[in-house]
């Protein structure tokens, strides 16, 4: 197991039991076994977590969720898919686009994570600009709670019906009970998708033109922002495009006069103050390139210590957040390089997707994990200090654990009563995202 998700010294067990249930029934009966007995349930996925929030700690049960991965309903009249949470997100997707449609979430992992991994993570793929992270993709959720009841939350994710319970869920990791299924929006295959790329002299004159996208209420469906470390290394290696500056990407979808229309407005703010139109030609390479940027050998080589610090801000704070981080990488760790980018934007900020590379990290292993989780843990309390939150996307799982009563403060209070009320004898993924072990 790596030693980087030890952020309390504690180190993972493999589990007593691995089960595989079939339905919610069979959840139910296993977690009232586990209740009875104070037993750890670990809910499991695709296994493509980076945050350990799924590795069982203090052994008990491990519930892999793949055997509930069926797609039960289509309804082309609301535009929503019911499925089990089990299901590979790609199988999810081939099924809809069967039916003529798309889910329109597209990450990176999607060929080897489930849906209920995205759900239990607060997941996102590419097109979330546009169509939302998981958590606004979901209407309603089937979860059986950690005393064995099964519950629906309210068919429609807009009411004025008392709390949303569907949100209490989206993000929790597993700690508050098992999802099993789950009624996802779905959306028509766009008629037309078109990309525009940009090279800017710095990255400030970049955010403000994608800021100016954004607050102008223009709907890409992606944009994306390289600093100027990541425009010099990565865009060059990928893209071919050896330039100086900062390399700005968006791209539309939808009807294609209003795509045009909307790809024009865009073009404008941008022209305004962009270095360098590279045209359509650079947007389109992006778009079908964009998944090389995760892999080597253009991201990364062996042996090298490297991560990805990856939080969210307002348009008014994003950019101090990214110069904090850099700071502290590059101001305590002189053997880091410390690069980034801009994706996931919203019409109030966006995310920073922020990586450090050791390119020669101690040889043994200790001094390596020790320097490891000395970086994570500098450059994420600096994105907090700046209006940043300790992830975007990822979760919290284990490595961050340590940091959630220092962001929430003592409103950290109020999720740990939600978790004694609903978790009495704390078997749910007991140790994860701040919250007690076990027999705490």
């Amino acid at each position: 197991m790596p030693e980087c998700w030890h952020d309390r010294g504690e180190k993972p067990t493999p589990p007593d039991f691995v089960v595989h249930p079939g339905s919610a029934k069979e959840v139910a009966e296993i977690l009232k076994i586990a209740n009875t007995h104070k037993i750890p349930v670990i809910p499991w996925g695709g296994g493509s977590g980076s945050q350990g929030g799924a590795l069982p700690i203090y052994g008990g049960i491990v519930l892999d969720m793949k055997r509930m991965n069926k797609v039960l309903e289509i309804d082309p009249v609301s535009m929503t898919v019911t499925a089990e949470v089990g299901i590979n997100t790609q199988h999810l997707e081939w099924e809809v686009e069967k039916a003529g449609y798309s889910t329109m979430h597209f990450p990176a992992s999607i060929a080897c994570a489930t849906l209920g991994g995205f759900i239990a993570h607060r997941g996102t793929g590419v097109l979330s600009t546009k169509y939302g992270k998981i958590e606004d993709m979901i209407m309603s959720l089937e979860v059986v709670t950690p005393t064995g009841e099964i519950i629906n939350t309210l068919p429609v994710p807009r009411h004025a019906s008392g709390p949303a319970l569907t949100e209490l869920y989206l993000g929790s990791e597993g700690t508050l009970g098992v999802v099993t299924r789950a009624v996802m929006k779905i959306h028509p295959i766009p008629a037309s998708r078109k990309f525009h790329a940009f090279l800017f002299e710095t990255m400030h004159d970049a955010m403000t033109a994608g800021s100016k996208i954004m607050t102008s209420r223009l709907r890409p469906c992606v944009i994306r922002l390289y600093d100027e470390t990541e425009t010099a290394k990565l865009v060059k290696r990928v893209l071919g495009i050896d330039r100086k500056g900062a390399y700005l990407v968006f791209g539309f979808d939808g009807p294609e006069k209003i795509v045009d229309l909307e790809l024009e407005e865009a073009c404008a703010i941008c022209a305004k103050t962009a270095s360098e139109d590279l045209g359509t030609e650079a947007g389109q390479t992006w778009w079908d390139h964009r998944y090389k940027f995760f892999y080597p050998p253009y991201m990364f080589h062996m042996p090298q210590a490297f991560g990805t610090l990856d939080t969210v801000a307002t348009f008014s704070n994003i950019e101090k957040v990214y110069w904090a981080m850099k700071n502290v990488v590059q101001d305590n760790f002189p053997q880091a390089t410390f690069i980034g980018h801009f994706s996931h934007w919203y019409d109030w900020g966006c995310m920073l997707y922020a990586r450090f590379i050791i390119d020669e990290p101690p040889k043994d292993p200790s001094e390596a994990i020790a320097l490891y989780n000395r970086i994570w843990d500098m450059a994420i309390r600096a994105a907090i200090r700046e209006g940043g939150v300790i992830n975007e996307h990822h979760g919290v799982g284990l490595k961050l654990g340590r940091i959630m009563r220092d962001l929430y403060g003592p409103a950290f209070g109020v999720l740990e009563s939600i978790k004694k009320t609903l978790d009495p004898n704390n078997i749910m993924n007991p140790g994860k995202m701040g919250f007690p072990g076990k027999g705490v």
